[in-house]
């Protein structure tokens, strides 16, 4: 997610206009609202001290705002509350474990992560049980979803002679 998206995301949460926060950042009243869909739109992306500020005002860690960094633990740590957030990712704790599981039940978003996270767990599978090599895992993960075999993913292109046949289809019943 986006910085715009996160501030977005915390703004609503807090229940604040953009001509509110822009404001309590001490932008102009007329162009307060402006400024901060700019941030939010993606059009205009915060300065470190403004970034600094919406975090203060929005009571936040400026890492909550930035664009993940998972090279940090904090990094690593705020890339998941984003999760949580976005795709209903749950932390719970089973036989002295900590697991992080998907609510499939949160919405769309949720059910799509939950059905990519089956997809790597089945070739995982596939690896702890011998069925395919670390390096054919190796693979799967770093080309997906082009090698993803589910089903799922797969983007589907249809040939060029499909792709004509069709449009002169579509050619011919429009002309009737």
């Amino acid at each position: 997610m986006a910085i715009g998206e996160r501030i977005h995301f915390f703004r609503t949460m807090r229940g604040m206009t953009q001509k509110y926060l822009g404001m309590a950042l001490g932008f102009p009243e007329k162009s307060a609202d402006v400024r901060l869909a700019q941030y939010e739109n993606g059009s205009r992306t915060p300065k470190a001290d403004v970034t600094a500020a919406l975090a203060k005002v929005l009571d936040v860690s400026p890492k909550a705002l930035d664009v993940p960094d998972i090279d940090s633990y904090t990094g690593l740590m705020h890339t998941l509350f984003t999760l949580e957030d976005r795709y209903g990712l749950e932390i719970c704790e089973c036989e002295d474990e900590v697991h992080l599981r998907v609510h499939i039940h949160k919405g769309r978003d949720a059910a799509e992560l939950h059905r990519m996270l089956s997809a790597w767990g089945a070739v995982a599978a596939k690896l702890k049980a011998g069925e395919i090599t670390k390096e054919e895992y190796d693979r799967w993960r770093y080309r997906y979803p082009e090698l993803d075999t589910s089903g799922q993913w797969h983007k589907i292109t249809p040939s060029q002679d499909l792709s004509n046949l069709l449009l002169a289809d579509l050619k011919e019943h429009s002309e009737e």
